[in-house]
């Protein structure tokens, strides 16, 4: 098949994926090796994170009205060593302190996660362990925080299960969720907190492969036009499914993707097994 189908194909994958907890890494190992795709630029980890640009322009377009409150504030709680009962100045640093787990964790641990984890039989695993979290924190959570009444021990509690999301199959917004959930998060605000939370993340990881692709470190070379495409695709696809996932937690449960997970892992299993 030729790239760029194979570009779009993972972009709008990795557009919906990403958000959709579901795992959006798991996708992009399973899609390539149900198809048969060999392409080494494809099945790289570099354009998997490449991809991650267009879902960041995705959650940055989306919540544009909060980045333009939020990073203000910010600032101001810097300046005035206060956050003056501003509920923006106290997220902008709630969102600071639940990103470190997971850049600690992605420095630390990103290389050897690649080496072991980036093979179907173990996403199959950690897509039914993904399962079974997702419905236990779905069934377990209450209904009774919103992002408001998140304090600093629970963001960092938060972005330290976010860190679990290296593993291809977890899923990034899944596991942040359900964390979210378990500490008695609305299955809404547990999602709305999630998708600001990824996205100081996703900068961080883009901007250390852009790095590793400018200097030849991720070993493939860039082929521009299918770079192009899969971003592109992946932003309207990312767009699309943040959308969907707000309006569909208002009342809906979680099931639907604890199903989804388990039926994926099933066919990934008879897959690789034949």
């Amino acid at each position: 098949m030729d790239t760029i189908l194979q570009a779009l194909i993972m972009g709008i994958v990795q557009g919906l994926t990403e958000f959709l907890p579901v795992s959006s890494s798991g996708h992009l190992i399973i899609v390539p090796f149900l198809f048969g795709w060999t392409d080494p630029f494809i099945t790289s980890l570099a354009f998997s994170v490449m991809l991650h640009i267009g879902t960041l322009a995705a959650l940055l377009v989306y919540f544009r009205s909060d980045w333009a409150r939020i990073v203000p504030a910010g600032f101001a709680a810097i300046r005035d060593r206060s956050f003056r009962a501003d509920p923006d100045r106290k997220l902008a640093w709630l969102l600071v302190a639940a990103t470190i787990p997971a850049a600690i964790a992605g420095f630390l641990l990103s290389d050897w996660i690649e080496a072991n984890f980036r093979d179907v039989g173990p996403v199959a695993a950690t897509l039914v362990i993904g399962a079974a979290i997702l419905w236990l924190a779905d069934r377990w959570g209450s209904l009774t925080k919103g992002v408001e009444d998140v304090t600093f021990p629970l963001a960092i509690g938060i972005g330290a299960a976010q860190a679990l999301a290296l593993i291809p199959g977890i899923s990034r917004s899944g596991i942040s969720i359900s964390a979210a959930r378990f500490a008695g998060l609305g299955r809404e605000a547990a999602a709305r907190f999630s998708f600001l939370m990824a996205t100081p993340v996703i900068i961080g990881a883009a901007v250390f492969e852009v790095r590793k692709l400018v200097t030849g470190e991720a070993g493939v070379p860039i082929e521009i036009v299918p770079l192009i495409v899969g971003m592109t695709a992946s932003f309207v696809a990312g767009v699309l499914a943040i959308g969907f996932l707000l309006r569909y937690l208002r009342t809906r449960s979680l099931t639907i993707f604890v199903v989804y997970r388990l039926i994926l892992a099933a066919v990934v299993i008879v897959a690789w097994l034949r």
